[in-house]
């Protein structure tokens, strides 16, 4: 997020198009467009279903990675990191509160 208040519409800019989003999608795109090539996992940024946002995301077009990682501790296993590639320019943001 790129800053303390989370986005709740946006539109970008992709291959001369225009996608606008909103709600949680604008939520993610904002998180996946501030972490850059590292990308977002749920264990980092916890929200109630990424694979959704993403799936929605990578429905209006945008190249969005999964990676599996392993993860340790009492509820070891495999989680997600999301890595967006679309090369997408943000033409208009709001966020909470405005």
């Amino acid at each position: 997020m790129c800053n303390n208040r989370p986005a709740t519409a946006m539109t970008v800019s992709l291959e001369g198009r225009q996608i606008s989003v909103k709600g949680r999608e604008a939520w993610a795109l904002d998180n996946l467009l501030a972490r850059g090539e590292r990308g977002v996992t749920p264990i980092d940024n916890p929200a109630p279903r990424w694979s959704h946002y993403i799936f929605k995301l990578r429905g209006r077009g945008l190249v969005i990675e999964t990676i599996d990682e392993k993860h340790q501790g009492p509820y070891s296993g495999i989680h997600a990191r999301y890595v967006l590639h679309s090369p997408v320019t943000v033409t208009d943001i709001k966020r909470a509160g405005e």
